[in-house]
């Protein structure tokens, strides 16, 4: 059954098509995608812009008639020895530049422990930590999207959902990459993660991965099963993004490439799967 509530609104990580941002900002305007997820600019981080550079975003967002969707940020992609005061420092600079391109959505990750240390041994810690983050983030009016990620403490669905639990926030929602859980080695992600997950699911991020070998497709040929996905989204009414992070190219720690091909190559993918699956895409406005 079709939920009339469901919108279903494409984004893309802009680092993936190109380094240069008009570069970024014309091909998504060519597919038909209205909605930034900011990683990097002109091959910069997101953290490391300075004022310029974010007022220079913006400006080039405008021209092209393209709003950010989501600050993508590396806040928590580090050592859970981090000092906590150079993390809430990092996050308040972020909410920052979350706060001049007009965006209240702000991705984070739950830490990396020693290694060879059990991620399970680090949940509260990264608990005491990332309800630090959502009350700063929740202060500023914005919210705080926690992804899975292999190698972090969060990385299967039931250490996500211990995570969320422990934090019990409401500046902390969960943001599924559909590709990360099969990355790590998750099988049956869906089935196994949706009834944990499915509630707390604020932003999805579209890639594909197998399990077996850790390849990384386009949405549809690996193991994620986005299908499943997006009948359940469809189904609960979702009103969030759909955020292309193909990883087509490159896939490392700070973020991955595709191309503008490969980018192409992604969302007509992702739109055959939302055709099938009867999800309606969300219009750009003045199209």
């Amino acid at each position: 059954m079709t939920n009339a509530n469901a919108t279903f609104t494409l984004s893309a990580f802009g680092d993936e098509i190109a380094d240069d941002v008009e570069t970024q900002l014309e091909v998504l305007n060519d597919l038909g995608i209205g909605w930034l997820e900011l990683r990097k600019a002109w091959g910069t981080n997101v953290l490391d812009l300075d004022d310029s550079q974010v007022s220079k975003l913006r400006e080039a967002c405008s021209r092209h008639s393209i709003k950010v969707s989501c600050i993508g940020s590396p806040v928590g992609k580090s050592a859970i020895d981090e000092p906590i005061e150079t993390v809430l420092a990092d996050l308040s600079r972020i909410l920052d530049i979350a706060e001049t391109l007009s965006t209240g959505l702000v991705r984070v990750f739950s830490f990396y422990p020693p290694e060879g240390a059990s991620q399970a041994d680090y949940v509260d810690r990264s608990i005491s930590r990332l309800k630090q983050m959502a009350d700063m983030a929740a202060a500023r009016g914005i919210l705080l999207l926690l992804e899975n990620e292999g190698g972090l403490v969060g990385d299967t669905p039931e250490r996500c959902l211990a995570l969320l639990e422990g934090v019990d926030r409401p500046g902390l929602s969960f943001v599924w990459d559909t590709g990360n859980f099969p990355h790590s080695g998750v099988s049956h992600a869906f089935d196994r993660g949706w009834p944990l997950l499915g509630s707390r699911v604020a932003c999805v991020q579209v890639k594909d991965a197998l399990v077996g070998d850790q390849t990384i497709t386009v949405a549809g040929d690996g193991d994620g099963q986005i299908p499943e996905l997006l009948v359940a989204l469809r189904e609960s009414g979702y009103g969030g993004f759909l955020a292309l992070e193909p990883h087509l190219k490159v896939a490392g720690q700070r973020g991955g490439f595709s191309g503008p091909d490969g980018m192409r190559r992604a969302a007509e993918a992702l739109r055959g799967l939302m055709t099938a699956a009867g999800c309606q895409e969300t219009a750009i406005a003045g199209s």
